[in-house]
């Protein structure tokens, strides 16, 4: 739901990247900062704000939020969107606290006003499709990527979308939509990003992304993930062709990104997956690829 905040005697305003807490990681990729935090011990946070604004993932512990005129709890697995300059003041409770924090970068900021997206809206959520992207983008930071990662790029444009701009409309796929796809069949080898789609498209990146989904059931990146696994899975077929070798042609930061996407799509690991295919027959192969429906 959304909110409207005050707070008086706020002391202190948080830069990107800096939040209250111990950092487990951090990482700046795809116009925003993803920022890992724990709290060990109970205590009241001084009033503050924050100069970016952020969504905040809630793991588990105790959690509670002033702003306004409202106090909020958290329940694990609690999702929310501050504006950037809001006033708060958080509660820590006796179990600690963990969280994850996505704030937005401003180029992000100035592309949604192409659009007359709104950052300026206080969101709380509980469950929900937002929840399941946060946590897409928790497991995809974890290990170091490439800043224009086109993955965390359209998952990150999808978050923005939700909270910042109207719902789209319309029942037919538009004509650009096909331009696209096209563009990714061919190049998803490369560090294509969302401006590059955007610009083949003649929309802005945030629509891009809305109707993208909507007409093809995945997220851009995912679109765009699947093509290179299935591009490795051909690859595998081919013992000259080191596990190393393969994850750095087909545009993956590194053979760790390489390997967790790998698992995720096709739920084993390219290890396991080149083990079977030397035991089945080649024929196969095309039942043991990953689908891109």
């Amino acid at each position: 739901m959304a909110a409207s905040l005050q707070i008086a005697g706020v002391e202190e305003r948080l830069t990107g990247g800096k939040f209250y807490g111990s950092v487990l990681g951090k990482q700046a990729v795809g116009g925003a900062i993803f920022t890992e935090l724990s709290h060990s011990q109970p205590r009241k946070l001084p009033a503050h704000s924050h100069e970016l604004p952020f969504f905040c993932l809630f793991f588990g512990g105790d959690y509670g939020e002033k702003y306004g005129h409202r106090d909020v709890q958290f329940r694990p697995f609690t999702f929310s969107f501050r504006p950037a300059g809001v006033p708060h003041q958080d509660e820590i409770g006796p179990r600690g606290a963990r969280m994850f924090g996505i704030e937005v970068e401003r180029g992000w900021q100035r592309r949604l006003q192409d659009c007359s997206g709104n950052l300026g809206v206080a969101y709380d959520f509980e469950g929900g499709e937002l929840l399941w992207l946060a946590l897409k983008l928790y497991w995809e930071t974890r290990t170091p990527l490439d800043p224009r990662d086109l993955q965390i790029e359209s998952l990150v444009s999808e978050l923005l979308g939700s909270v910042a701009c109207k719902p789209e409309r319309g029942t037919a796929a538009p004509y650009w939509l096909r331009r696209v796809k096209d563009k990714l069949n061919v190049e998803f080898r490369d560090r294509i990003t969302m401006d590059d789609l955007a610009c083949e498209a003649g929309v802005h990146p945030v629509h891009l992304s809305r109707v993208f989904r909507r007409f093809t059931g995945m997220g851009i990146g995912e679109y765009a993930h699947r093509l290179r696994i299935r591009e490795a899975c051909e690859r595998m077929l081919h013992p000259q062709h080191s596990l190393a070798d393969i994850s750095c042609d087909i545009g993956f930061a590194d053979q760790s990104h390489f390997t967790r996407t790998f698992h995720r799509i096709t739920g084993t690991s390219p290890g396991a997956f080149r083990a079977m295919l030397a035991r089945e027959s080649l024929t196969s192969v095309a039942f043991l690829c990953p689908r891109l429906s």
